[in-house]
C-alpha cells in the first residue's frame, strides 16, 4: 500500500470493513471473493489521497454476491434515475456496484491480484494489482472521456517505484490499443 502514516478517510474504512465482511461470507460459502476494481482500488492503494465515490466490484457469481450484500444491509435504490446495478448501505456514503463478471475482460493474470487482510476486521479484500489499475486508468484516459485518469495513473506509478515495468508496459499497450505505454507516465504534457 501507500505510505502507512497516511490515514484512509473514515467513510472509506467503513466501506472496506463491509466489503471484507461480504468477502468473508462469500468465501465461507465456497464462492470466489469479489474483486475491488476502479476508483475504490485506487483509493485503497493511495491511502485516500485519491478519493472515490463508490466501490466497483467484479464477480462471476453476481446473484450470490447480491444476496450477501442484502444480508449485510445493502439495498438497491429504486425509482426514476436510480442506478440499476448499484447498491447502497444506510451507514455508508459510498455505493457498491457490480460492474463485470471478471476484471478487465479477463485479461488480468490471477496471480497479479492482491488479497489483503484488513486490520481490525479479520477479513480479506481482493483487488486488482497496481499495474492493472494503472493500465485500467490509462484505458479510460485513452478513450478520451476521462482525461483526469492520466493523473491517477501517474500518481500510482510514482507511489510504487518497484512495479513490474515489463508487465505494466504490456498491459497499458493492450488496454489502450497500442496508443500509450510507460512513456506516457513519464512525459510532462
Amino acid at each position: 500500500m501507500a505510505d502507512p502514516s497516511v490515514q484512509w478517510r473514515p467513510e472509506f474504512l467503513r466501506a472496506l470493513d463491509l466489503l471484507a465482511r461480504v468477502s468473508e461470507a462469500m468465501h465461507r460459502r465456497g464462492l470466489p471473493r469479489p474483486v475491488l476494481v476502479g476508483g475504490g482500488a485506487v483509493e485503497l492503494y493511495t491511502s485516500s489521497m485519491i478519493v472515490s465515490g463508490d466501490f466497483d466490484l467484479c464477480s462471476p457469481v453476481q446473484q450470490e454476491l447480491e444476496e450477501e450484500l442484502v444480508r449485510h444491509g445493502f439495498v438497491k435504490p429504486g425509482g426514476a434515475g436510480a442506478a440499476t446495478r448499484g447498491w447502497i448501505h444506510p451507514d455508508l456514503a459510498l455505493g457498491f456496484e457490480v460492474v463485470a463478471s471478471t476484471p478487465l475482460d479477463g485479461q488480468v493474470e490471477a496471480d497479479r491480484m492482491e488479497l489483503i487482510l484488513l486490520d481490525g476486521t479479520g477479513g480479506y479484500v481482493r483487488l486488482l494489482g497496481v499495474e492493472d489499475i494503472i493500465a485500467e486508468r490509462m484505458a479510460q484516459y485513452a478513450s478520451g472521456t476521462a482525461p483526469e485518469m492520466l493523473g491517477q495513473a501517474r500518481a500510482l506509478f510514482a507511489l510504487f517505484p518497484k512495479l513490474d515495468r515489463e508487465y505494466l508496459e504490456r498491459r497499458i499497450r493492450y488496454e489502450t490499443a497500442g496508443s500509450y505505454g510507460l512513456e506516457k507516465l513519464h512525459s510532462p504534457d
